[in-house]
């Protein structure tokens, strides 16, 4: 074989004494090695020895200068000078990690270094260069991952929110009265607000639910004002012509003309308050809220320059704090409710009242608004004999309800944090003020409210929160805009738009009195159509839409409208009817009541869609007919609740929740205490063991249940005569 060339290998040595030069002149054979240059050498050589010496010493020799790369570029991060410097040029410390260990992993290898930064890098490893001449090329690195640092200043302008006030030059032109009515629950504020709203030649009404905003148009037309509904999946208009009203009733995302002000720091819907006290354009604003929110809504307008006017409330009747918990569901009486923070409670509680010879109704977030009135009505209906509620804190949310007793069943709420994570905490004395205030409405039957837990652990904890001082509001929400998004996507236009979000609220700028409202939600949605080929301001609606990513089918479906969308193929009845297989069915079990209220949620999506994309959902009113039949389904199913959890749990089979269309994907949330008066672990292990197989034992074991409550539904089953077949525990 020909000797390919003939070369010599240098390798240098360094240490505190001495610096030596070792050359080996090589001819041998196609040997390839890589230098810590990582430039290809080929060694030829004649006598296997001396290749071996060669091949070793260059080994030995990239070891030794790897390892020294390493310390010179943790030397360069370290450095506080080259960190303050890059976050000059838009590199935060986030970004600023980020880069460096793309930096490093490019250095280190990569196959082919450029010439210059070659020799940077041997001068400094030789004492010739210093640590910060490494600067110019690890920002040129840094660029070529983060394109947005070329174009850092329009950008860091266009997502400057820190005078949110400015935005809306329409509402600075005209001189605002804001009134704010302040008060605690039952207290007669909204009522005000809502006497000046009828005696106003025009107003906008709007709430934080759509059932509050039906509450609203309904009773505007029953006393004689012309009212519009205006929410994002509905419109109705009292004119048989399509005429506008004078007066509308709306969801906030919509528009407002008084607002329940405590949501102004809601981490999700936040921005939709702050942009409604700050722009719209009415002569008279009037909020309803908390005293505790007064100062910052006082200060929120001096930087508008508008004065506010305060007017204060007192509860019109009283509500008290027992002495005593339930303790029992045998004790429970004629306007009693039951407050939970899970549907499966909800389940379990209205399947034990019931099991009693009592009928209860049930009120819980995703029911559909109709059926929420349905049970609404009927429970404070006084011939109805439905005299019991059992609901989530969607009560708190100024639905005008007969209760006589707010009966806390847990004081845990699931709660999403301000880095959007799931946690499990204790409830804010805002909270539980805002459903314990549902007791004793002043226009109910009950002049006198009482309020109390369901076990008697609980009741010294809801004692001290109710005692607490509110916490004062001190900042509120903001959201980026189309039109934000638009031109950042014009100076970055191969970002996704997941990564635009994320750049604009990493260089987002806000002052004390603002945050920037948690955006997982429009990221997943972002996430889940990225592939689909839509043009910006479209992927940006898709992505703004109230759809619940805890239902697969509600997530399925959202992605066939958006790659139906993108064809440009009207999603038309009947396509909607095949994806949705109507016609569909009074539910058999919960299961089947979960499908529908899925069902519910996805034409709901549809009629929110055909507001902003009315030629491509253009069967609105077809779909409507079909959602309001669906409701009076979910209403016949949700009053036989009980029904359907007895065909639930006779149906279930051994290692399958029945009601695991209920949980959240991944571990089940741990709650920070002991179930209440369950035995400790070596005592209830024998028994755990004889029902591992059971509904009940699944129920104990997620703390649902106790062994005791269990033991004593099993007895009342044995002894009610529609149960007893059931083969349930």
């Amino acid at each position: 074989m020909e000797p390919y060339s003939h070369v010599s290998v240098t390798a240098r040595y360094e240490s505190e004494t001495c610096e030596r030069l070792v050359t080996f002149p090589v001819n041998i054979y196609y040997v390839k090695a890589v230098c810590w240059d990582s430039l290809p050498i080929m060694f030829i050589a004649s006598r296997v020895g001396l290749l071996y010496m060669a091949v070793l010493s260059v080994i030995t020799m990239w070891f030794l200068l790897t390892g020294e790369l390493l310390k010179i570029l943790n030397k360069f991060y370290k450095r506080n000078e080259m960190q303050k410097i890059a976050a000059d040029q838009g590199l935060d410390a986030r970004l600023f990690h980020q880069a460096f260990i793309s930096f490093r992993k490019y250095v280190l290898e990569i196959s082919t270094l450029s010439a210059d930064l070659h020799i940077i890098l041997n001068d400094i490893c030789c004492g010739a260069g210093h640590i910060d001449d490494l600067y110019p090329y690890f920002m040129r690195h840094a660029k070529q991952i983060f394109p947005m640092l070329d174009c850092m200043e329009d950008l860091r302008k266009i997502s400057d929110l820190r005078v949110p006030a400015n935005w809306y030059p329409e509402a600075r032109a005209i001189q605002r009265k804001v009134i704010f009515h302040a008060g605690p629950t039952n207290s007669g504020k909204t009522h005000h607000a809502i006497q000046r709203y009828l005696a106003a030649k025009s107003g906008v009404y709007c709430g934080p639910l759509k059932l509050l905003a039906h509450e609203i148009f309904e009773k505007s037309n029953t006393a004689g004002v012309p009212c519009d509904l205006v929410t994002g999946e509905e419109r109705t208009f009292v004119d048989a012509e399509g005429g506008q009203a004078e007066h509308v009733a709306c969801t906030i995302e919509m528009c407002s003309y008084w607002v329940h002000i405590q949501m102004i720091r809601d981490i999700s819907r936040g921005w939709a308050w702050t942009r409604a006290l700050l722009g719209l354009c009415a002569e008279e604003i009037h909020v309803c809220g908390e005293p505790a929110v007064i100062n910052f809504v006082t200060e929120l307008m001096y930087t508008t320059g508008e004065e506010v006017e305060v007017r204060n409330y007192k509860r019109l009747s009283p509500c008290s704090i027992l002495d005593r918990a339930v303790e029992s569901l045998d004790n429970l009486r004629p306007g009693d409710c039951v407050v939970c923070f899970s549907k499966n409670d909800i389940y379990s509680i209205s399947r034990q009242i019931e099991s009693r010879g009592l009928e209860c109704a049930v009120i819980y977030g995703s029911l559909p608004p109709g059926t929420k009135l349905s049970q609404a009505k009927k429970f404070n209906d006084p011939e109805d004999p439905c005299k019991i509620l059992v609901a989530t804190d969607a009560i708190g949310m100024g639905l005008n309800l007969s209760i006589r007793r707010i009966i806390f069943n847990s004081l845990v709420k699931p709660n999403i944090n301000e880095k959007g994570e799931k946690e499990l905490n204790t409830i804010s004395t805002s909270q539980a003020l805002q459903i314990a205030g549902r007791a004793g409405r002043f226009s109910s039957i009950f002049k006198e409210g009482e309020v109390t837990t369901m076990h008697r652990d609980d009741l010294p904890i809801l004692k001290e929160i109710l005692s607490r001082t509110v916490h004062a509001i001190e900042i509120a929400g903001l959201h980026p805009t189309a039109e934000q998004i638009e031109m950042f996507a014009y100076h970055l236009p191969d970002a996704t738009l997941s990564n635009l979000i994320d750049i604009f609220v990493s260089l987002s700028q806000v002052d004390g009195m603002y945050f920037v409202c948690n955006i997982d939600d429009f990221k997943f949605l972002a996430d889940m159509i990225q592939h689909i080929p839509l043009n910006l301001r479209s992927r940006y609606v898709f992505c703004t839409a109230p759809i619940n990513k805890k239902q697969p089918f509600v997530c399925t479906s959202f992605l066939k409208f958006a790659r139906q969308f993108s064809r440009d193929e009207p999603l038309t009845f009947d396509w909607v009817c095949r994806l949705v297989s109507w016609p569909l069915v009074p539910p058999k079990n919960i299961k089947d009541l979960v499908h529908l209220e899925a069902v519910h949620d996805v034409l709901d999506l549809y009629l929110w869609l055909s507001y902003r994309f009315m030629g491509m959902f253009p069967d609105a009113n077809y779909v409507r007919e079909i959602q309001q039949e669906l409701d009076s389904i979910i209403q016949l199913g949700v009053r036989n609740i009980t029904r359907l959890i007895r065909a639930t749990e006779t149906s279930a089979t051994p290692g399958i929740d029945p009601l695991s269309s209920q949980r959240r994907p991944g571990p089940s949330p741990v709650s920070p205490r002991r179930v209440r008066g369950a035995p400790k672990a070596q005592d209830s292990g024998v028994e755990a063991r004889q029902l591992d197989k059971s509904l009940g034992s699944r129920l104990v074991q997620e703390g649902l249940l106790t062994p005791d409550l269990l033991r004593q539904l099993q007895k009342e089953c044995n002894l009610c005569p529609p149960y007893a077949s059931a083969t349930l525990w």
